[in-house]
């Protein structure tokens, strides 16, 4: 009996202090020597060399930022472990602490924050309009009668019709059943514009037979901050994470790490995106906060 006592109060025990942990993130990565960071495997942030390589902006970055935790905390060695995540499970990794950081393309809203904590924003996602360059469209207003052409799956369209620059104007929606069908549609002359994020339409081009051939042209149509994702209610650790991303911000190393991957040729094709630090990014890095998408306002 005093056996069976004794194991249910270890087991009691134990499940208090992992219970602890999952509020106590920076006590958990020392206690176990090790990190789990949620990476991408296919976005414009972040993606998959193959054989377990996850390189990117956002990749980067956040391992930068577990570098200053691993100096934080004193330890000599961090294991650093990298779990794919998905549009569909990212949120629940992160809750359920399989995950513990997740640095990939996830917009910072207020549904979201009801789930989970979000770090300083880090990237500012514009969706615009990718063209023809000789098509003569400089803009929402050239749009009218055009075949437009979006993911499955994306709001990119309905985000066009909600513009009020876009009143009075008729247009036929495509879909394409990725991106680089969307992309396909604009380059055969089944669409007139590709609507999506910019960094999407950017990458799309650089790998295109003739990116001179093609431009991002016009009003930015809905802006979207992102970030990386924490748990809830874990200051200490959130705290962490702001202090290192805001010291790379004032050291020049993000701006750096930003020009490595958008601005230079990157793996594997060795080709360049070519996507300018938009002002809408650069203004997060000089005011940085963790406001949500509906705070932003499309001017």
């Amino acid at each position: 009996m005093k056996k069976q006592l004794l194991a249910i109060a270890v087991t009691a025990l134990a499940a208090g202090s992992a219970f602890a942990q999952a509020g106590d993130t920076l006590a958990k990565i020392k206690s176990s020597g090790s990190v789990t960071l949620g990476v991408r495997e296919s976005s414009g942030l972040g993606y998959t060399l193959g054989n377990g390589k996850y390189v990117g902006f956002h990749t980067e970055m956040g391992e930068r930022v577990l570098a200053d935790i691993q100096k934080q905390l004193g330890l000599a060695k961090l294991d650093v472990k990298f779990q794919p995540v998905t549009s569909q499970n990212r949120i629940p990794l992160v809750t359920n602490g399989t995950v513990d950081i997740e640095c990939g393309s996830t917009t910072n809203n207020l549904a979201r924050q009801k789930e989970v904590a979000f770090a300083v924003t880090t990237y500012v996602e514009e969706v615009r309009i990718a063209v023809k360059a000789n098509s003569g469209i400089t803009g929402i207003k050239d749009l009218n009668g055009k075949t437009l052409v979006t993911t499955t799956g994306t709001t990119s369209v309905q985000t066009l019709r909600k513009n009020k620059r876009a009143d009075g104007l008729t247009f036929k929606e495509v879909m394409g059943k990725d991106h680089a069908d969307s992309f396909l549609m604009l380059e055969t002359g089944r669409a007139d514009a590709f609507i999506m994020d910019g960094s999407i339409l950017a990458a799309n081009i650089s790998k295109s037979k003739a990116p001179a051939d093609y431009k991002i042209v016009g009003e930015t149509l809905s802006v979207e901050p992102i970030a990386c994702m924490l748990r809830k209610d874990d200051p200490a650790f959130k705290k962490a994470v702001d202090d290192s991303i805001k010291r790379q911000i004032a050291d020049g190393s993000l701006a750096k790490l930003y020009d490595k991957w958008f601005m230079q040729p990157i793996p594997p094709a060795n080709v360049k995106v070519g996507l300018p630090l938009s002002e809408a990014t650069k203004d997060a890095w000089a005011n940085p906060n963790d406001k949500p998408m509906e705070s932003y306002e499309v001017k």
